[in-house]
């Protein structure tokens, strides 16, 4: 099952946006009069948007796997429900419980 990100946000969901890595890598800085280093600043754009860019393939492919799973689960729930059909002479349950 493939999202399709809008602006970030995960389209047709009520989830918050998210930050992608381009958007971490290009974030600009206001200027101050003491600010930081900015090659620091870079350096660690660049290492956040990495390991968020690992963080999202990870969630990509868990997703894939769990919809894996789902279509196995439902597939042995369908295999197993035909072969559990009662016997024709069995009295149905007209009982309350």
């Amino acid at each position: 099952m493939a999202h399709v990100y809008r602006g970030g946000r995960l389209y047709g969901t009520g989830r918050p946006d998210r930050l992608t890595p381009h958007e971490v890598r290009t974030w600009a800085f206001d200027p101050r009069r003491r600010g930081v280093d900015a090659d620091q600043v870079r350096e660690f754009q660049a290492r956040l948007a990495d390991e968020l860019a690992g963080l999202h393939e990870d969630v990509r492919l868990l997703t894939q796997e769990n919809d894996r799973l789902k279509r196995a689960l439902r597939d042995w729930q369908v295999m197993h429900a035909r072969e559990s059909v009662p016997p024709d002479d069995a009295r149905p349950n007209r009982g309350r419980w």
